[in-house]
């Protein structure tokens, strides 16, 4: 018998399952009419428990373990078996009554959340929350990974990623930040043009614009609008993207585009061979969020890209930005200033605010901190880190949709992934002098090519950490992102 052959139909019928799970989960954020959600929550139970069962099903731990010591196992089939078989131990500490129950909760904790934004009230929320995080609690102790609960639960989204690394490297990370804050000149950019009216339909066909600049493949892809902008894969031949708009401030539509479009991107260059297997996944959410900061911020934000692409933005928009200069629009696009929701952050204080949930997350977790309590705690930490008043539910503890879907973990991904792209881009420009030049004349060939061999063709081979020391020559290393912050904003504060 051949079993790595085994193996392979077994992962594919996984991945196509996942597939079709994701389907459901994009419909049900998209189009879902408002009252089929009980069903709707039914049949994802139902899709996610007979994922699980199929991938803890002894047949598939014994393709793997029998092909592992088959003599004729070439290295490349034992990077994905070794990877694959770590996935199933980890799935195993799990029953499929545990997915169901999951799944179940977190789809009807999703509406909830929906109908708390509508209502601008966390109490709507509240009890699913509560019973969310009873879930993950338990789940931590099932999967018992690290020292501290929180360990098991980051462990999905970043494998090996443990509190007591990210305790040490967001405390530098919040005195680094600070300190930048404190060296910039404090000076106001006059961005109230960004605030304009910018119709519907333009800022759409902008976007679209801009994602076939990126290189996103629309005969493979689309992009729809939603509550929360996301990025969701039913196969390497359909990737799918969301944003928002807001016709009074230019800024949602344009760097959700170029956000959601990196992760797209990624997706879209994974390769197809052996589906379902490590080759064919991105490594980690740390390394997909560097994915997506690295063209929002390092190409979005940078002058070289608008070198490029602001007269075409002008087009679109020549009543809001025909008297605004390029300089001037990079200034205030660029602009810090502290504030309440964290996807409009600046490209500097996000940080404080993705600290801010992680240290939340960790406490909730560990029965620090009560969800009772969670809202006067978000209002501590956002004056005491950022200097602002949480006015309302909708600007604080709900803006997000993570917590209604169970991601517990996820939030430092967002912070890791910038510190990713930020060595990364240092290591490309070493590579290749000209790239920002290049940028300038809309060329991103040597980034999508050094993406494409440092990142893409790698799959889920190496941890974020291996990845890190491969592409750029060292671990991860939070000096190179706040040396680019500082080079950047002293040069947009003190050169208006």
């Amino acid at each position: 018998m051949n079993y790595y052959s085994a193996y392979l139909t077994k992962m594919k019928e996984l991945a196509e399952l996942a597939g079709i799970s994701s389907l459901l989960s994009w419909d049900q954020e998209i189009y879902l009419p408002q009252k089929s959600g009980d069903f709707r929550a039914q049949q994802l139970a139902l899709i996610n428990g007979l994922m699980h069962e199929k991938a803890t099903d002894s047949s598939l731990l014994s393709a793997i373990e029998n092909s592992i010591f088959h003599k004729e196992t070439g290295d490349f089939q034992k990077l994905n078996l070794a990877i694959s078989k770590k996935d199933i131990e980890r799935k195993n500490k799990l029953n499929r009554n545990h997915i169901e129950e999951s799944t179940l909760l977190i789809s009807k904790s999703f509406e909830a959340w929906e109908l708390a934004r509508e209502r601008n009230d966390f109490d709507t929320f509240k009890p699913f929350l509560k019973q969310i995080i009873e879930l993950k609690r338990r789940e931590a102790d099932l999967i018992t990974f690290g020292n501290h609960p929180y360990d098991a639960l980051l462990d999905e989204f970043e494998p090996g990623m443990k509190v007591e690394t990210l305790d040490i490297l967001f405390g530098k990370l919040r005195i680094g930040i600070q300190s930048i804050l404190n060296k910039i000149p404090k000076k106001n950019v006059d961005s109230s043009f960004m605030y304009k009216n910018y119709p519907h339909s333009e800022q759409w066909k902008m976007g679209i614009d801009v994602l076939d600049y990126m290189g996103f493949n629309f005969e493979n892809g689309r992009q729809d609008i939603s509550t929360h902008p996301f990025t969701i894969t039913f196969s390497p031949q359909d990737v799918r993207i969301t944003t928002r708009i807001d016709e009074n401030n230019l800024n949602e539509m344009l760097w959700t585009c170029m956000h959601e479009g990196g992760h797209a991107l990624y997706e879209q260059g994974l390769s197809s061979k052996e589906l379902g297997t490590p080759i064919s996944e991105a490594a980690s959410l740390g390394i997909h969020e560097s994915q997506s900061r690295f063209w929002e911020n390092h190409i979005g934000r940078g002058k070289s890209f608008w070198s490029f692409y602001y007269p075409k933005l002008q087009s679109f928009f020549p009543e809001q930005l025909g008297s605004i200069t390029e300089r001037h629009f990079y200034c205030a696009m660029n602009e810090v200033k502290p504030s309440l929701i964290r996807t409009s952050a600046d490209e500097l204080t996000y940080h404080m605010h993705i600290i801010i949930r992680y240290e939340i997350e960790k406490a909730l977790i560990d029965g620090s901190l009560h969800v009772d309590d969670l809202k006067e705690k978000w209002q501590e930490l956002y004056r005491n880190y950022l200097g602002i008043e949480v006015p309302d539910d909708n600007h604080g503890l709900l803006q997000d949709v993570h917590w209604a879907h169970g991601s517990f973990g996820y939030f430092p991904t967002y912070t890791l992934g910038s510190l990713y792209a930020a060595q990364m881009n240092h290591t490309m420009k070493m590579q290749e002098p000209e790239m920002e030049s290049n940028i300038s004349k809309g060329d991103f060939t040597f980034i999508k090519e050094w993406l494409k061999n440092s990142v893409f063709d790698k799959g889920r081979w190496y941890t974020s950490e291996e990845l890190c020391e491969q592409m750029t020559g060292e671990k991860l290393n939070d000096r190179y992102f706040l040396e680019y912050a500082l080079d950047k904003f002293n040069d947009i504060y003190t050169q208006q």
